[in-house]
């Protein structure tokens, strides 16, 4: 679903296949609600939902990053390191994400808790990818999040997520509360 409203790769973006599963099933048995899947996003799934940002974008907001996914697949398609604002709320995973993109910003927050007074690298966000279990949350959580999203982002500014399911985790009452209208963009069976 959509919410409307070249780099060279380098070795530091590079994880390795074990110790990706390693961090994501650590931070998945510390706090399953907040991880919300199984296992990493897979390569599929992060072409499709960064396929909508152009490589030469303004700054990128991407939340609940895990291992890096959809941020690996950002660079490859050119966005610049310096303009990715990475949130990811485990600890492990932050520090991990630090270590990955050094020249990213990395907040180590709640998603809900993101304001552009307190995190000032929020102001002139163009578009935001969401790797968040939105299906595990409330939707007090979801107009939390699309309202400090929508604050945070350019006018006409989209968030891009994905879901397990077969319709938009947010519901029609707080998409309407925000003033924002979802639509389905693809399905990616892998």
């Amino acid at each position: 679903y959509k919410t409307t409203a070249r780099h060279n790769h380098s070795s530091h973006w590079r994880m390795t296949w074990l110790q990706e599963r390693k961090q994501f099933v650590k931070a998945l048995l510390s706090n399953p609600s907040a991880i919300g899947a199984v296992s990493p996003s897979g390569a599929a799934l992060a072409a499709a939902i960064t396929a909508s940002v152009p490589p030469m974008a303004g700054k990128v907001l991407e939340l609940g990053c895990g291992t890096g996914v959809f941020t690996r697949e950002l660079l490859r398609k050119g966005v610049h390191p310096s303009r990715l604002v990475l949130v990811e709320q485990d600890s492990g995973m932050s520090s991990s994400l630090r270590t990955q993109f050094p020249e990213a910003s990395v907040l180590q927050v709640s998603a809900q808790d993101l304001s552009r007074d307190r995190h000032p690298e929020l102001d002139g966000i163009d578009a935001t990818i969401c790797g968040l279990p939105l299906r595990n949350m409330s939707g007090a959580h979801h107009h939390q999040l699309l309202t400090a999203v929508f604050e945070a982002m350019r006018p006409g500014g989209a968030m891009h997520f994905f879901t397990y399911g077969v319709r938009c985790p947010i519901s029609r009452a707080v998409l309407d509360a925000c003033g924002l209208s979802a639509r389905r963009e693809r399905f990616v069976p892998l």
